[in-house]
């Protein structure tokens, strides 16, 4: 009947000559809004180009393909998985969002200027590879982390070869799984560790590789927190307000061939457990709260093959337990080890004592953790049985060290003629020094490490 009524009103308006008003389904009236979208949606992303140049306004170089003024433009419309090359220039624009997997490529000279008031780019999708890029001018915030880059809950990212420059927060992970960040070079902002972020900072993450990055005067050069399965090498960290490498509550992760230098105090390690630090240097912590390295209720780690230089205390050992700390230098140290009296079943072998003031230190007469076959520059023993061993044991607490950690104002008197006279009564009453911290097989020959 519906469709004899129709037909009728096509007839009348023919004859007449007038429009005759035609009765539809509500199928066919019903507002736009509600009308299917996916085939309109599926056609436009079909139409995105696979590649966007961004180029600045005062670019006047002719670019085959898409092109648009802005990188926000950029990221918004190109293709998913496509690539946003950015020209050189300075782009000046609000937080850059990126909702989906692309490649982000910055030609030299490419710069994000936050202009000191704001974060620069959040990545919130998966498999986002940002590279080439300079990243400048957070401005410092003391309500918020301030990131130059931030990953949030995205995973297979790559962040490599960019530039960062007067950040607060360099790059920022956060729930963030297997990505990569290496070949950056970052540099934080001028002030004291209040007013200044962590270069690279990671929070709530696992499966993340940080490699071959430089990090300078940052909070904190490198920071974990709850994070697991990381791994950080071959990364340079150096004039940190405060740590060169701070990290806490993450397990089995490890670092391997870093170098620490010249941080403020030094790097921490804390709350953790199967952690691996080998290969690494830390170099010139220097101060009265400065550590090459300290390890602060850490567990079943192993710690070796690295070299501590020129440090106020290279190795502090506190609440830490089943350590093995195998195959380490310590050379021109205050303090080359101190072992607190709540560190337990810590085994220290095979490491070599030279030019420090003082070997180890402790703060009891009573120690839990065993030193056996390490080389001592002090050592005045012998080897009878020529097994490259020494025959009598060797006690490397100083009684002088003893009365510095009772008095630390008595290190004043370190090259004094009294020091040298306590250092004799202790070769000839060596039970002045704990008995438990003893070397009862020390090496005779320095080892040879492989550089």
């Amino acid at each position: 009947m519906r469709r004899h009524a129709i037909g009728h009103s096509l007839v009348l308006s023919l004859l007449l000559g007038v429009a005759v008003p035609v009765q539809t389904s509500a199928a066919v009236t019903r507002p736009l809004a509600t009308r299917p979208l996916a085939p309109r949606a599926i056609a436009r992303a079909s139409t995105s180009p696979d590649t966007i140049t961004v180029m600045s306004t005062g670019d006047s170089r002719t670019s085959t393909g898409a092109t648009v003024r802005t990188i926000a433009d950029g990221v918004r419309l190109v293709a998913r998985g496509g690539v946003v090359l950015v020209r050189a220039g300075v782009y000046r624009e609000p937080t850059i969002m990126i909702a989906q997997p692309l490649t982000l490529v910055g030609e030299p000279g490419a710069v994000i200027d936050g202009e000191g008031r704001r974060e620069l780019m959040v990545i919130g999708a998966d498999s986002v590879v940002v590279r080439g890029m300079t990243f400048r001018n957070t401005g410092s915030s003391q309500a918020t982390d301030r990131s130059a880059l931030r990953v949030v809950e995205a995973s297979d990212c790559l962040i490599e070869d960019n530039r960062f420059e007067n950040t607060l927060f360099g790059i920022y992970l956060q729930r963030a799984i297997a990505c990569v960040v290496r070949r950056n070079e970052l540099w934080g902002m001028a002030g004291s560790q209040t007013v200044t972020g962590n270069g690279l900072h990671l929070w709530s993450s696992r499966d993340i590789v940080l490699e071959d990055n430089r990090i300078h005067g940052h909070r904190d050069g490198i920071y974990f927190e709850f994070v697991t399965h990381g791994i950080v090498r071959r990364n340079v960290s150096e004039g940190s307000h405060r740590y060169g490498l701070h990290f806490m509550f993450s397990d089995s992760c490890v670092y391997e061939g870093n170098t620490f230098r010249d941080n403020t105090s030094g790097v921490a390690v804390m709350y953790s457990k199967r952690v691996q630090i080998t290969g690494n240097r830390f170099e010139r912590h220097r101060g009265s709260a400065a550590y090459g390295l300290l390890l602060k209720e850490i567990t079943d780690s192993d710690i070796s093959r690295n070299r501590f230089i020129d440090n106020a205390v290279a190795l502090h050992l506190e609440g830490s337990s089943r350590n093995a700390v195998t195959d380490n230098d310590f050379l021109r140290n205050g303090w080359a080890v101190r072992v607190l009296a709540d560190a337990q079943d810590n085994v220290l072998r095979g490491n070599a004592f030279q030019d420090n003031v003082f070997d180890v230190g402790t703060n009891s007469r009573t120690n839990y953790s065993t030193f056996d076959g390490n080389w001592w520059d002090r050592y005045r023993g012998y080897d009878l049985d020529h097994d490259g061993r020494g025959d009598v044991a060797h006690a490397p607490v100083r009684l002088f060290a003893l009365l510095v950690e009772q008095a630390p104002p008595a290190l004043i008197l370190t090259r004094s003629v009294l020091v040298d006279l306590l250092d004799i009564a202790e070769r000839v009453l060596p039970a002045l020094s704990p008995e438990t911290l003893r070397d009862r097989a020390p090496l005779m020959h320095q080892p040879h490490r492989q550089p």
